[in-house]
């Protein structure tokens, strides 16, 4: 093999390792762009705060309709 085949082998393959690492990188990037935002991932400063009022009332409805129809469809007829 002569110095100039030498040379052309090097530079062949050093060129399809950057299109390797290029098309990674576009890869990661497109990935990473098609995922869902997750919530913590949302800026401090627009986010909502939870005041104090909303800490404290009560959130679970037994008697609500929609609770109501969870257990009713979900409720067991075996006794």
């Amino acid at each position: 093999m002569s110095a100039d085949d030498k040379q052309v082998a090097q530079r062949r393959g050093f060129l399809k390792t950057l299109g390797l690492a290029g098309g990674a990188a576009v890869a990661a990037t497109t990935a990473e762009a098609s995922a869902p935002l997750r919530a913590d991932a949302v800026p401090a400063g627009t986010a909502r705060k939870e005041g104090q009022a909303d800490r404290l009332k009560a959130r679970y409805q037994p008697n609500s309709a929609h609770v109501q129809a969870f257990y009713r469809t979900n409720r067991s007829d075996d006794k």
